[in-house]
């Protein structure tokens, strides 16, 4: 029962050191980026909680008059 024991505890602790050696090991996505590679950044105001709602009910009229389209034309 002891043996059980110790082979328990020694798994794992060799999974925590392969999981710990794996991270260590693993080179970081900034090391292997193509220096080519091109990025967009985009600068833009805030809306404002009256410009978001009236966003989103343009979006749900527009996604409504679609849907009907699409019920009448079926």
């Amino acid at each position: 029962m002891n043996v059980l024991k110790n082979f328990e505890t020694l798994f794992v602790v060799t999974v925590a050191l392969a999981c710990g050696a794996t991270y260590a090991l693993d080179k970081s996505a900034v090391e292997t980026q193509d220096p080519n590679m091109q990025v967009v950044v985009v600068s833009a105001k805030r809306l404002t909680p009256e410009q978001k709602l009236q966003s989103v009910l343009e979006e749900r009229a527009a996604t409504l008059a679609a849907d009907t389209k699409q019920t009448k034309a079926i």
